[in-house]
């Protein structure tokens, strides 16, 4: 089995999570034992970021890595744990909201593909960028 980031790159759509990671600093992090639950955002996830968001990000390290390790979540967090909490603790610090109703949703991304397993932890795919609640307030 081949760690997180491995998975991702794997699959062939996360190339922009992916930089991300790496233009953040994180990478070091995600490859550790974990285990980590990454919410991974699509390329397609991304392209639906405003273009002057996305650059703003990609510009500052600092507020990069806010954002991508909101999206991590310590240990192995399965579709049947998701399905049972309302809230989860991210790596950022932050808390993200978990709903129910009409699939499962962190915040506002709807959650497209549950349990991808890998050496250090699960990949849950997501249909949108998540932001910390502090940065979405500054406006990058």
């Amino acid at each position: 089995m081949a760690s997180l980031l491995e998975t991702a790159k794997n699959a062939g759509s996360f190339t922009k999570l992916l930089e991300a990671v790496e233009k953040s600093g994180l990478k070091p992090t995600l490859e550790q034992p974990g285990p980590f639950t990454l919410l991974a955002p699509t390329d397609e996830a991304f392209s639906k970021m405003p273009e002057d968001l996305r650059h703003n990000l990609l510009d500052n390290p600092a507020k990069l890595k806010r954002v991508v390790a909101y999206h991590v979540l310590f240990g192995d967090v399965r579709s049947d744990d998701l399905a049972q909490i309302d809230e989860a603790p991210t790596v950022e610090g932050s808390i993200l909201a978990v709903d129910q109703k009409n699939g499962v949703h962190v915040n506002d991304a709807l959650v497209t593909q549950t349990d991808i397993l890998t050496d250090n932890g699960v990949i849950h795919v997501i249909d949108a960028v998540l932001m910390p609640a502090l940065l979405a307030a500054e406006r990058l």
